[in-house]
């Protein structure tokens, strides 16, 4: 077994830079090489992060064991797919695909060739996700916001791709249980894909997740909130602090029969350096894999249902009068 992982980058942007410089923190990986179709940005990458510019996917492909995908969305698929055929383990970033068919295609593919296929849901490596995770275990209701001001980047795909689908993979994490409704709204503001978007969604045993997401607000909020038998928790991931209301943690609260209050802080977490750990621990040791492919069709699914939601509310509202059809 290989001491350490020749991994190669597919994308020199927001992400593929960030990718591109944490290998160099990560004890057994190794940074062989980065490719993006823009020469300049990825001369740029390339000299911050200390490795060459390949000049095609194929022969960054030839030179390394894994490769990081962090190309546009709409790339995912078709790069996964080609380092999956070399031979080669992949960390592609949400979303996993475009469509579900997609996402099945590379669930086979994966499984059949034996090859790690890490999906880039950063969450699930955060500190925030174990404190929620250690507290909460059957969840009955939800409720998650993430907003933030409008950048530029991520505006390919909607808001559902770009930043809902972080508590939508969370909220499926938590929630042991298949989608039974998804009631969905959305528009488009600044960008050619929806913005803002709110879902709420109800599972199968019952529990319901109402999620918020926005890229066009005046400032960042990225909160969750639950309610469970076990107690109510509150989690503010800007402020990296957790408020559990329940009987068995924290001190007492006088007057209320019992319950207890706890108040929890942590430090900043480098979740992209854990997500690294992870895929190398997936390819060199065997370990399981955090967030497979099969994790990432879920997300996607989940992305998907809440996008038709969104259109059979506009039309609903088209028909109605409430809004001008395009």
């Amino acid at each position: 077994m290989a001491e350490t992982l020749k991994v190669g980058v597919i994308g020199a942007g927001h992400f593929g830079r960030f990718h591109a410089l944490k290998v160099r923190h990560v004890a057994r990986e190794t940074l062989v090489g980065l490719f993006d179709p823009d020469s300049k940005r990825a001369a740029l990458v390339a000299k911050e992060a200390g490795c060459p510019v390949m000049q095609d996917v194929d022969t960054l492909l030839a030179a390394c064991d894994a490769v990081v995908v962090a190309a546009p969305a709409e790339f995912h698929f078709e790069l996964a797919v080609q380092a999956l055929r070399a031979g080669k383990h992949v960390l592609v970033e949400k979303p996993i695909a475009a469509t579900l068919e997609q996402a099945d295609f590379l669930v086979t593919l994966a499984q059949e060739s034996g090859l790690v296929c890490q999906v880039g849901h950063l969450l699930r490596y955060s500190a925030e996700h174990d404190a929620i995770t250690q507290r909460i275990t059957r969840p009955l209701y939800i409720e998650a916001t993430r907003i933030a001001p409008y950048k530029p980047r991520g505006t390919d795909v909607s808001v559902i791709l770009d930043l809902m689908i972080h508590d939508l993979d969370l909220v499926l994490a938590i929630v042991d249980s298949p989608i039974a409704q998804v009631d969905a709204l959305g528009a488009a503001v600044s960008s050619a894909h929806e913005d803002i978007a709110n879902a709420r969604v109800r599972f199968e045993n019952g529990c319901v997740a109402t999620i918020t997401a926005s890229r066009i607000s005046l400032k960042t909020e990225r909160r969750m909130r639950l309610f469970s038998e076990e107690g109510y928790l509150s989690a503010d991931f800007v402020k990296r602090e957790l408020t559990m209301i329940g009987r068995d943690r924290g001190l007492p609260l006088p007057g209320t029969g019992g319950f207890r209050r706890e108040h929890i802080t942590w430090k900043e977490h480098d979740s992209l350096l854990a997500e690294h750990e992870a895929f190398v621990a997936a390819c060199l040791d065997g370990a399981p894999v955090v967030v497979d492919a099969n994790a990432g069709r879920r997300a996607l699914a989940a992305a998907l249902a809440v996008a038709d939601g969104i259109a059979e509310s506009r039309c609903r509202m088209e028909l109605s009068g409430l809004i001008r059809a395009e």
